[in-house]
């Protein structure tokens, strides 16, 4: 894989937000973010000056200020550009970027009926899980960012995990999460794995973040094939 494919993946909010995920986007100047109930993830560029000679740290953070509205939530993700000392930190929280390994693994195999497409109707069950579970941000409309799956059993939604980011030639497979009633019985592998063949089917290559605390997610994602790329930070700050 060429520099400029790995590339996207260190800017993977902006990248998608300026591509893929262009219809789900807002902008100020130079600063982007998602609409509102769909992601809380914004961008500004790590290097203003570099992308616009015009441009400088104070102007892309008011230009940020401006997009988000004051007392809001700045969620950069794993960016580090850093802003001005009166924005309040909120959270911050040590991970890691994973990736598909490329070409020389197969796609994992198809999986069992049960694994079911999960649309806007699913919406409500969907946040109950995410509620009991907290996988990470979820919200009314993120189901908008991709294609996402679950698992039932008797009619009660117990598993799921679904498509976020879209650098381009990538797919974030995130929100992978279990009902505590229905853990051990290997959900969240046949999840992802059914996610990941469906994204290399396209003709782009799988990778995911999670929290360095979640060795046990860790663990289940190195046993797929996923390697890790890069430690990241995720970072929010309370606009002032």
């Amino acid at each position: 894989m060429v520099d400029r494919d790995l590339a996207a993946l260190d800017d993977p909010v902006g990248q998608s937000l300026l591509g893929h995920h262009a219809h789900l986007a807002r902008r100020y100047g130079r600063a982007l973010g998602y609409l509102p109930d769909v992601a809380t993830f914004a961008a500004v560029p790590a290097d203003p000056d570099a992308a616009a000679p015009e441009a400088t740290d104070a102007t892309v953070w008011a230009d940020l200020a401006r997009l988000l509205g004051p007392g809001e939530l700045a969620d950069l993700f794993s960016s580090p550009a850093t802003p001005p000392p009166d924005w309040e930190p909120v959270f911050e929280l040590a991970g890691r970027q994973m990736i598909w390994p490329g070409t020389g693994r197969p796609a994992p195999a198809a999986t069992g009926a049960d694994v079911v497409e999960l649309g806007a109707d699913s919406v409500p069950e969907m946040l109950d899980l995410v509620e009991r579970t907290r996988p990470g941000p979820f919200w009314k409309r993120t189901v908008e960012l991709g294609t996402y799956l679950g698992i039932r059993h008797e009619g009660t939604l117990v598993a799921m995990a679904g498509e976020r980011l879209r650098p381009p030639g990538w797919t974030e497979i995130s929100a992978v999460c279990t009902a505590p009633e229905a853990r051990g019985r290997g959900h969240a592998a046949r999840l992802v794995g059914a996610l990941a063949a469906r994204v290399l089917a396209r003709g782009e290559r799988p990778f995911l973040h999670v929290a360095e605390a979640n060795t046990a997610a860790i663990a289940l994602y190195e046993g797929l094939g996923f390697k890790t790329r890069a430690a990241v930070t995720f970072r929010g700050f309370r606009v002032p």
